[in-house]
């Protein structure tokens, strides 16, 4: 009898703890394909800003300004990668409500080594998007290049990041406002480039033009530099834009493929134009071109085909340099390095079109339900003038908080002198 007792009770005991066990959620599993791949990306992201935009915005400026550009870029990612993890990321991706995430998250004090985002690592997760957040504000030197002051950068897009960034990531990403109204953006068409070129526009109107412009300025000094980076911007753009299927699957591999079938496109398209109407095709132009063209299709990227890939190319290669010129010649803008020109064009420009080019009649993965080609641009063309309506007011409103406390820009000798030996104590060239 005590037997049957003591077997009778370990039979629930061990019932009891089966149930207990499996009534748990199931803990998240983490892939190592998708894990290896999103590493990968992460790198290559990285590796976009640090040495790639550095290098290709390096070789375009005065080489009395090299070292300038080159210490703007690497303090700005210590500076984002710092803020990011403070308060940047939760902001971003925490719950919160339609136009800003919440404060649960700060420090990452949520994230340990085994909570995971899908299949990957929340800390990868994490990682992967703060590359996105240090090259969104970094585009944004090509604009003011040879003429800020480099305190007044960092603050600026100390708080540029916080009110511009941050909200449009959680608005597009982290399950705000615009991802509710069902706005396609695969890898930042909208997040970054809209904001960032949106961005650039108002800080070079807000701070002028350079001295000279447009005539008395020299030529970029080192279009070798800015072919490196530019290759390694290509490269990089890899893991932008293929990286953000955020696995390793067909996803990634289709846009992979047309990523770089639109750099290729653009990158012919404004040869020729330079081509036939200069009579020598430049270093310089068949580069800006690849640029435009990688802007241009990064937010259909996950929802498109090759025929919407050579569409995107052909358009941002031909937009972008009509839109180079007529912002430096017609408006006498003096975005110095066509940042909105390149990105903001060519950003908006795909972040539209991928209405149309996602149906099935151009071999894109199609739309959601209940849309067709006409109902997705409003959508998109509304998440557009949402995103850039609110970028210019507040990278304005940003710019006029900064000047209260530093001049924006360096004095008239320094501008004459460059900003490499008055600034930093160094210079990029040393003669023999």
């Amino acid at each position: 009898m005590l037997a049957k007792f003591y077997f009778k009770n370990f039979n629930r005991f061990l019932i009891t703890l089966f149930l207990t066990l499996f009534s748990f959620p199931a803990l998240a599993e983490i892939n190592s394909g998708d894990t290896a791949w999103i590493l990968t990306s992460t790198a290559l992201v990285l590796f976009m800003t640090l040495p790639g935009l550095a290098l290709f915005y390096a070789g375009l400026v005065n080489s009395k300004n090299v070292v300038s550009v080159l210490m703007q870029h690497f303090a700005l990612a210590c500076m984002v990668s710092v803020l990011w993890v403070v308060i940047g990321y939760s902001l971003a991706f925490s719950e919160g409500n339609s136009w800003i995430g919440g404060f649960g998250n700060i420090f990452m004090s949520s994230i340990s080594l085994d909570t995971a985002s899908g299949s990957i690592p929340e800390s990868l997760f994490a990682t992967f998007q703060m590359t996105f957040a240090i090259i969104t504000p970094a585009l944004m030197i090509g604009a003011f290049v040879e003429r800020i002051k480099f305190s007044a950068m960092l603050i600026f897009l100390f708080f540029w990041v916080l009110i511009v960034y941050v909200p449009v990531t959680h608005w597009v990403w982290g399950g705000g406002i615009l991802s509710s109204w069902g706005t396609m953006d695969f890898a930042g068409g909208i997040v970054v480039h809209a904001t960032a070129g949106t961005g650039a526009l108002v800080t070079a109107i807000t701070l002028g033009k350079r001295r000279g412009f447009p005539k008395s300025l020299t030529p970029p000094h080192s279009p070798i530099l800015t072919m490196i980076g530019a290759s390694m911007l290509w490269v990089g753009w890899f893991g932008f834009n293929a990286g953000s299927a955020l696995g390793a699957n067909t996803g990634a591999g289709m846009a992979m493929l047309v990523t770089h079938i639109s750099a290729a496109t653009a990158s012919l398209v404004w040869m020729i134009i330079e081509w036939k109407r200069f009579g020598k095709p430049s270093l310089i132009g068949i580069v800006t071109g690849m640029v435009a063209g990688l802007a241009t299709v990064t937010p259909a990227s996950g929802y498109i085909g090759v025929p919407g890939a050579l569409i995107l190319g052909f358009f941002g290669g031909l937009l972008c340099y009509v839109a180079v010129d007529f912002i430096r010649g017609k408006l006498k803008i003096d975005d110095s390095l066509d940042v909105f020109a390149v990105h903001g064009v060519g950003g908006i420009l795909g972040t539209l079109l991928v209405a149309f080019l996602a149906t099935s009649t151009f071999s894109g993965l199609g739309l959601a339900d209940g849309q067709n080609g006409m109902s997705q641009f409003i959508v998109q063309f509304k998440a557009v003038i949402l995103t850039v309506l609110w970028t210019s007011v507040f990278t304005y409103l940003i710019l006029k908080l900064t000047s209260l406390f530093v001049s924006l820009r360096v004095d008239e000798q320094e501008e004459i002198e460059g900003l490499d030996l008055r600034s930093h104590g160094e210079k990029g060239y040393h003669s023999d």
